[in-house]
């Protein structure tokens, strides 16, 4: 039940942020561009899985995309808002389809259950 919950949360997390960018009158050629760019952290890999799940989680957990919309706020900047709400969206995303942040010991190891063929929910 937890993961289902953890699911639906993502859900919730992905449908906000795109009405959030919706609402922000950026183009919709910039969330397209950038709704998977987070997942250029899939680099930090190279230099091993301690290093890959640090930059990994750093960018797909939901307090980067809150500090920047606070930044946005605070600075009156509509791009910043929109970018967080894209950045929040693709977080939601990767949660819904299993991706959840990343332990140091494999890729596959998220906080959702393990990812690939051997989950133990699928």
């Amino acid at each position: 039940m937890p993961r289902l919950l953890l699911r639906l949360e993502g859900l919730a997390l992905f449908l906000l942020g795109t009405w959030f960018f919706s609402q922000s009158g950026l183009s919709w050629w910039l969330y397209i561009l950038l709704f998977f760019s987070p997942d250029l952290s899939f680099a930090g890999y190279m230099a091993g899985p301690k290093a890959g799940s640090a930059i990994y989680n750093a960018a797909h957990t939901t307090l980067g995309p809150a500090l920047l919309a606070g930044l946005g706020l605070v600075l009156n900047i509509p791009l910043f808002l929109g970018l967080a709400a894209i950045w929040a969206a693709h977080i939601g995303f990767d949660r819904v389809v299993g991706y959840g942040l990343k332990y140091e010991t494999a890729f596959s190891d998220t906080h959702l259950g393990r990812i690939g063929r051997n989950r133990a929910d699928a």
